[in-house]
Parts: C-alpha cells; structure tokens; sequence
C-alpha cells in the first residue's frame, strides 16, 4: 500500500522515490515523514517538502480507494517488491513504483523483444510488423509494445498469430481507458494471451506528454528493441535511444525505402551503429546475455521453440479454403500474384490477405515484389 501510496503522490516521481527510499530506509518511512525528514533527500527544499507533505497526505486517502477500483475491475496493482514485477524492468535507473496490469507476466517474458515504430505506417511497414512478430513469437520470445495504432498494434496481432504467442501492450493511459479505442478487442485478446498494463492511475486519459515516459517501460521489459519505420519526430526513437544510452541494451532497425520519410528513422539508427535486421536470425545473433543475476532463471533462449517456422507443416488446422486452395498452386517455384488470380480465380484482395496470412504462418515466402513461393522443407 505504502508504494501505492507513494506512486499517487504529485511531486514524486520513481527517481525521487528511490532517493527517498534509500535515504530515510523504506517506503513507509517515506509516506509518514516529516517536513524536515523529506529535505533528506538532495534536491527537496522547505517549499517543495512541505507540498509533497500535503500530497502524501491525500494519497494516504486515495490509495485504498484506488486498491478497491482495481479490484473490482480485475486489475492487480504489483509493486517493485512483488515476486512478479518484470526482473529487466526492475534493473533501469527508474522502474515504475507501481505497475496496474491486465493478464499476467511469465518467467519465459525474460526473452522479450520490443517492436515500435510510427503510427501512420505503410503496408510495408505493418507486414513487416507482423512478420518480424510472429517469427520471434515462433522463436519463444515475448513481443512487447505500446499498443498504439500502426505498427504497435501489427506487432501485437503478429505475436498472438503464432498458437503460442506472448505479447505485451505498456499503455501510456490507465488500464481501464482503451486508446486507441478500435483496439478494445484487442486488448482483451492480449490480456488473455500476455499482459496489458501501465503505471498510470485508473483513468489517467491518454495524455501527449505520458507517453515519452511509457516508453522506458517498453525498452525497459525488452532484451533489444526493433524499430520497423519512424520519421525523424517519432517516439519509435526515444525508445531506441533509451535502450541504447540508459539500458545498454542493443537496437535493430529495418531498412526501408530511401524515398519514404518513415525510413528516415531506422536509416538513421543503423548509420549510428544500430543491427541492419533482414530477419530472424540477424536478430538473435546480436542479442546481449541476461543479467548475471537472471540467468538461473530460464534456460538460454536456443533451448527455446524452433527459431524458424516448420516448413510445409500441414495446413487442414488452421488454413482457410482460399488458403488451401492458393497453396495448391505454389511450389518451390516463384509464382507472382497475376497467375494466382488466373488460377484461383479468387480476387485480388483475397489473394493478398491470404498470402499475408499464409506469409506469417510460414507456409509461404515472398521472394520479391508479388511473387511467392512455397515454403521448401
């Protein structure tokens, strides 16, 4: 309750709280000191204790009622000193005090990857999203991101495309606000197979300024982040700049097209030292060891699923007809959309959701532009 009570109180901030923490000995130390014992910690004059007096105060009132909304809700509020807390989160210079979550989090969720990128996105970019998703998703990692439109929400459906797929949405809102609101079902969906949560209080609205902050939580969960497309502006950067500067973790970056705008982000990484990613591998080559204190705690991650999809498994489960029927004309071969439409006789559009589709399933690969073929065993 005391972190609660801490993590309610404007003025105070994680950094803050950890000074506050280390200098008087604990968080309930914290919540019933004085005036004079709050100027302890460097930085905290007279005017400034005194108003984070009277904050503390209120938040001794407003925690238990804010314990309450959460419980009739369904939402646990998890501490730093919770068995539960993200182990990598916990090791950034400033870990959430709190964390509101929706779902749960796994031991395996140490092996987790983060993918961001812009919200106005390309189809390029969200395919790749997607891809890229599904593939570590096969390989046994986690897929955390913000769910935001555009590419955060493709990485979300791409990792819960793989049968046993974990992701992870870190909302810059309180868990209770759906933002943006056409991912209500997918929320539920990621609540179901991962995790939803935020620092934020219930209710907090879906504020500019929160979400530079949510992202160190995204960087924070992630062994290495991804960035698919980001103009120079977007918020894909800091994420990737908090993971290499505070982190010390590494960045990947897709390239892109040199005359799209969105490709300027990842082009820009990679010129400064981030991993040009083309695929799975280049990605699980380059991912740093685990903090010594973790590694006990799961086994490396090449013990992990297969790091590639099954080639040629059978399709009967999980395909639909149009898929079964796209298939039947693919081989080894390269196959371009053109002839599949002349062969199927199936639209356009229906051709290439199911190619989509059929892509991340790894059943099909594309070789260049519309062409396809059929994944060899």
């Amino acid at each position: 309750m005391h972190d609660l009570q801490l993590a309610l109180t404007s003025g105070i901030g994680p950094i803050l709280a950890r000074r506050l923490i280390t200098a008087l000995g604990s968080a309930e130390r914290v919540c019933s000191a004085s005036i004079h014992e709050l100027q302890i910690a460097e930085g905290i004059g007279s005017t400034r204790a005194r108003a984070i007096s009277q904050s503390l105060k209120e938040a001794a009132e407003a925690a238990p009622r804010e314990l309450e909304r959460a419980q009739q809700a369904g939402i646990e509020i998890i501490t730093l000193d919770d068995d539960r807390y993200p182990p990598l989160l916990r090791t950034i210079p400033d870990p959430p005090l709190v964390l509101y979550l929706l779902g749960n989090i796994e031991p395996r969720d140490l092996h987790a990857l983060a993918i961001v990128g812009s919200r106005r996105c390309s189809y390029y970019g969200r395919e790749q999203a997607e891809r890229f998703a599904a593939l570590l998703a096969g390989a046994g990692l986690t897929v955390v991101s913000g769910g935001a439109r555009g590419i955060d929400s493709s990485a979300h459906r791409g990792a819960l495309s793989h049968p046993q797929g974990r992701t992870i949405a870190v909302l810059g809102c309180g868990v209770d606000v759906v933002y943006p609101p056409e991912n209500t079902a997918l929320f539920k969906l990621i609540a179901s197979r991962g995790a939803v949560l935020s620092e934020y209080p219930l209710g907090t609205p879906p504020l500019q300024e929160n979400f530079p902050r949510r992202n160190r939580i995204v960087s924070g969960m992630s062994r290495g982040v991804l960035v698919v497309e980001a103009d120079e502006r977007s918020g894909a950067l800091i994420t990737a700049r908090q993971c290499i500067d505070d982190h010390n973790r590494p960045v990947f970056a897709l390239p892109g097209r040199v005359d799209n705008a969105l490709s300027a982000g990842p082009h820009e990484l990679i010129r400064q030292g981030a991993v040009l990613t083309r695929g799975l591998e280049d990605i699980l080559g380059e991912l740093g060891p685990l903090p010594a204190e973790l590694e006990a705690v799961l086994p490396p991650l090449e013990a992990a699923e297969p790091t590639e999809p099954p080639a040629n498994p059978p399709p009967a489960v999980s395909v639909s007809p149009a898929g079964r029927q796209i298939l039947s004309q693919l081989d080894g071969q390269t196959t371009s959309v053109d002839q599949l439409i002349e062969q199927t006789g199936l639209s356009a559009q229906q051709i290439l959701q199911e190619l989509t589709y059929l892509t991340l399933k790894g059943l099909v690969r594309r070789v260049d532009g519309q062409s396809y073929a059929r994944t060899r065993h």
